[in-house]
């Protein structure tokens, strides 16, 4: 047995300020990938990943006792897989913020939900935030709290423009010029970032006055202003407002950087050779960066590995 193929994603804008409404720009990354498995040899990795579905499939039966109204599965047929040794085989990184486990979350919800909507279907926007609640319900068992856009943007896999929390939207984002100089592109912080920690750092600075500020009249400013440019191709904007938002994170996100990274962070503000800004939560996993010449940003990080996404 094997399923089909969910994609990783990239959150290009949006991180953490969607929690506080500001824009956000999801698409899905192809060059990770994973799928639904059953093997009569599994690996260890398998094993532990078929020992994870057994108490993901208890949750998901809790969920439906408790909001059968907001998605029911075969549970029956999820558990007898699972006792047959079903696990996902991903090559998605875990902990680097290219959404792992909401590749997971998509994969479960197109075998086994009842009355699943389909990418086939018309999307209205009331059936993608019904989609975004049951993900973001799902996915809380591996991060505590989900906004569910991670599985959504999997399992469609389109680029997905976030509004706002009630209002988000299929987008289409301006065709890559393969032979451009500039890029979006993944540097490998080479340690593993874990979502809840961050997010818990987040909240507690939200308490006070003076981040709930900043985060309304800088960090939200820009990262919506990145989101308008990016979609409209403005490039020489773009770059501008990027880095006004790696600048803002530098300054105000400094536990999500890692704290070998920060001399990098402030380089290529000083330079302009590139701009960095957090890949998901931070903490570790990827960072994404943003450069206008690509071989002036690898030959300013070189002995880093760098994974071009999009080229503009």
């Amino acid at each position: 047995m094997k399923g089909p193929l969910f994609y990783s994603k990239i959150l290009l804008f949006g991180e953490y300020g969607i929690i506080k409404d500001s824009k956000g720009l999801s698409i899905p990354y192809n060059f990770y990938n994973g799928a639904l498995k059953v093997d009569n040899d599994p690996s260890v990795e398998a094993k532990r990943s078929n020992q994870s579905l057994i108490a993901f499939s208890k949750y998901l039966e809790n969920l439906q006792q408790e909001q059968p109204d907001l998605v029911t599965f075969d549970i029956e047929a999820l558990k007898n897989d699972v006792e047959a040794g079903m696990y996902f085989d991903s090559s998605i990184p875990q902990g680097y913020g290219v959404g792992s486990s909401g590749a997971l979350v998509a994969a479960i919800y197109d075998k086994y939900a009842n009355d699943k909507i389909t990418v086939l279907e018309n999307l209205t926007r009331e059936k993608l935030l019904k989609l975004k609640g049951i993900f973001s319900a799902m996915e809380s068992f591996f991060h505590g709290k989900s906004s569910g856009l991670d599985p959504l943007n999997s399992y469609l896999s389109i680029p997905i423009l976030i509004n706002s929390k009630d209002n988000i939207e299929p987008t289409g984002i301006p065709s890559q010029n393969e032979a451009g100089k500039g890029a979006v592109f993944l540097l490998d912080s080479g340690i593993t970032g874990e979502t809840a920690p961050m997010v818990n750092i987040f909240m507690e600075n939200m308490k006070q006055e003076g981040f709930r500020k900043m985060l309304k009249e800088q960090f939200v400013t820009y990262t919506d202003a990145c989101v308008e440019d990016f979609l409209k191709g403005n490039i020489n904007s773009l770059f501008g407002n990027i880095k006004k938002l790696s600048h803002v994170v530098f300054d105000n996100f400094k536990p999500m950087i890692p704290q070998q990274f920060h001399k990098l962070w402030q380089q290529g503000i000083e330079s302009n050779d590139y701009y960095l800004k957090l890949c998901g939560s931070g903490g570790g996993g990827y960072i994404l960066g943003f450069t206008e010449d690509i071989e002036k940003a690898r030959a300013a990080l070189h002995g880093h590995k760098l994974e071009v996404v999009y080229t503009f």
